[in-house]
């Protein structure tokens, strides 16, 4: 027989997001948001996401299933809503922010064969259940924060998410009603051709979560614009909950407006009032000041983005918004355009057409698929001065383009694309070459970078040590350092140790710089990552000096 925990078994409170009708709805801004209204009224938070998949982590998915993988400072392979998180909230998270199927089971598996369960009969109920709570109660007690929300990852309904559904459930239960709080978010279609609000998918999702055992307290509506008066009706009288615990959240500019909006519904007072926290007026001047920046650029570049998966730009979304925080900084508007590498590499023709564009961009990616086309680019931002910024493989891939073209080495590769390469200059880390799993083992989360005074990497940072996030297998190869910085590239950030290559650039460009780890990850809105940012100045100064140029001829 197991008890029934009643009264609350944590300091913290809870709000649990859930979502309906289809998946990518928008949870993680809500919960995001919902943590900045929060957050600007003195309440300090930390968030969850919950995966109902059975991978361990992301990290063995592939970013056109699932979008990017966000990396945490300890090396967790996370969600890519654990970066919203983490640029709304100004927050560290850890890898304990992320549940999954498989890690719960996992841990419960590795319990029964070590015999904790005591001869008991291993169930979703209550052993799966309870071990999805711990994990929560977990980040609560590790954060020591107000309030803990978590967002209930998939669509209710789904059977993976099933065991998650009843754990908040329990913890309804366990908590309190006054320390829980269910936030259901659903969507609200518009008909084009009569332009009617049709509130009954948001209501069979109700109606659903209901079936599991889980009234909402508060419901948000995802929609094109604004709900009517009769839609919020409706969804108050099918929803059981009073019209002022029904919110909107409607399409707008910047995703940077939305914890605004619902504040202004009202949503963050009733928040406050529901969970009895002790909440000051509200303070969003910096907040409005960035997202005024954003909505009102003075002036405007266009960056090509040359990657592999071009065709999800949720590959790519921390990287996107590191260049419209940086873009804010110099109130310019930032449009990155996206192309497949591969598109060089069947058209080369096509290549005059960066010509067309402030900044070439060249991202992380994996394996030689597009590695070509990624490669003539760089090349051709070199032999042009067009201001370039690579990242992680763009990194790789501007040393194996300056050891073929300027080192003479003609057949220099990573031997992560040609293992059998006569000038290995990327080759795969040294402790790399006993790993046979591929979950999690590769150079993970931050290490520390000595930055060397006089260059563009210390006039950026302007700092000698600096800490950044990384994810990689392969490195720069120590035997062709030399032939390389003889050639002209300046390697300006290492490992402590120095024996890694962190950061290079070329001396006499206008920008042109890459570097091994993810800037992205550290960038915040009012707080733009160095690189992104020095990338962006740099575009819009040539863009600028060209135009005077012009202007005087």
């Amino acid at each position: 027989m197991h008890l029934l925990l009643l009264g609350p078994q944590s300091m913290a409170k809870f709000v649990f997001v859930t979502g309906g009708v289809l998946s990518s709805v928008g949870k993680g801004i809500i919960t995001s948001s919902i943590g900045k209204m929060l957050q600007t009224r003195g309440v300090r938070v930390t968030a969850i996401k919950v995966d109902p998949y059975v991978n361990v982590d992301a990290g063995t998915m592939n970013p056109y299933m699932h979008g990017e993988v966000y990396v945490t400072m300890d090396g967790g392979e996370t969600d890519l809503d654990l970066g919203w998180y983490e640029r709304f909230l100004d927050l560290n998270l850890t890898m304990n922010s992320n549940i999954t199927t498989g890690m719960v089971y996992q841990t419960v598996i590795e319990k029964e064969r070590n015999g904790d369960y005591l001869g008991h009969c291993v169930q979703i109920v209550p052993h799966v259940t309870n071990e999805i709570k711990r994990r929560i109660r977990h980040v609560a007690g590790e954060s020591k924060v107000d309030v803990v929300l978590t967002e209930c990852g998939g669509t209710v309904g789904d059977i993976e998410g099933l065991p998650f559904l009843e754990a908040i459930r329990q913890m309804r239960l366990e908590e309190g009603f006054e320390n829980t709080l269910y936030v259901h978010v659903a969507l609200v279609p518009i008909l084009d051709v009569t332009g009617e609000m049709k509130t009954k998918p948001l209501q069979h999702s109700v109606n659903e979560l209901r079936r599991i055992g889980i009234q909402p307290d508060t419901i948000v509506a995802r929609s094109r614009k604004m709900i009517e008066d009769e839609a919020r009706r409706k969804i108050a009288l099918f929803g059981t909950i009073p019209e002022n615990a029904v919110f909107c959240s409607y399409n707008v500019k910047t995703i940077y407006e939305v914890p605004l909006n619902l504040d202004k519904q009202g949503m963050g007072a009733f928040i406050v009032d529901r969970l009895q926290v002790q909440g000051q007026e509200p303070e969003w001047s910096k907040w409005k000041s960035f997202v005024e920046t954003v909505l009102k650029p003075r002036h405007s570049i266009k960056i090509l983005l040359v990657g592999k998966y071009a065709g999800l730009t949720d590959s790519y979304v921390s990287m996107s918004e590191a260049f419209r925080h940086a873009g804010a900084k110099c109130q310019t508007e930032v449009a990155v355009n996206y192309v497949e590498s591969e598109r060089f590499e069947k058209h080369p023709e096509e290549l005059e057409t960066l010509r067309d564009y402030d900044g070439i961009f060249v991202p992380y990616g994996f394996g030689p698929r597009g590695s070509s086309g990624k490669i003539v680019a760089i090349q051709y931002a070199r032999e042009n001065d067009i201001p370039f910024l690579g990242i992680c493989y763009g990194f790789q891939l501007a040393v194996v383009e300056f050891a073929r073209n300027v080192c003479r080495l003609e057949s220099a590769d990573s031997t992560e694309i040609n293992p059998s390469t006569s000038f290995p200059v990327i080759d795969l880390m040294p402790e790399q070459h006993k790993v046979k799993v591929k979950g999690a083992t590769m150079r993970l989360g931050s290490h520390k970078i000595l930055v060397k005074r006089g260059t563009l990497a210390h006039s950026l940072y302007k700092s000698e040590e600096i800490i950044e996030r990384h994810r990689h297998r392969f490195e720069v190869n120590p035997t062709y350092i030399s032939t390389l910085e003889k050639g002209g590239l300046v390697f300006s950030g290492r490992s402590i140790d120095g024996k890694r290559m962190e950061v290079l650039e070329l001396p006499g460009k206008i920008f042109f710089l890459a570097s091994q780890y993810h800037g992205e990850f550290r960038s915040r809105p009012g707080k733009p990552d160095p690189e992104y940012y020095g990338f962006v100045k740099a575009c819009l100064d040539r863009k600028l000096g060209e135009s005077r140029l012009r202007l005087n001829s």
